[in-house]
């Protein structure tokens, strides 16, 4: 028998077993995220980073702020000001525009 890793084993060990449960496993969000219509949200502090809130298209600099993205798609990650996070079903999108950019 070739070498194998005790943590490899155990965790299919596990894995098998959780397999052959009759109960349904229940699949949580890590702790400080959840899942809001569709998306997981997680609550962040202030950040040295500069980010562009989608809601308002504001820059997100130095605020505790929301990390969301769809659900199973963490490519799709944003970040937003709270207050525009819970607003956002009833705004309408954003729209970037450049400087010179007609306004119609």
């Amino acid at each position: 028998m070739g070498k194998g890793s005790r943590r490899g084993a155990r965790a299919a060990e596990a894995l098998a077993a959780l397999r052959s449960s009759e109960e349904p496993v229940v699949l949580r969000a890590p702790a400080g995220e959840r899942v809001e219509g569709g998306y997981t949200v997680r609550s962040v502090g202030a950040s040295d980073r500069v980010y562009r809130c989608p809601g308002c298209a504001q820059e997100l600099v130095a605020v505790p702020h929301v990390v969301a993205w769809p659900l199973g798609d963490p490519d799709g990650r944003r970040h937003w000001h709270t207050p525009c996070w819970t607003a956002r079903g009833r705004r309408a999108p954003t729209v970037e525009r450049g400087r010179g950019a007609p306004r119609h």
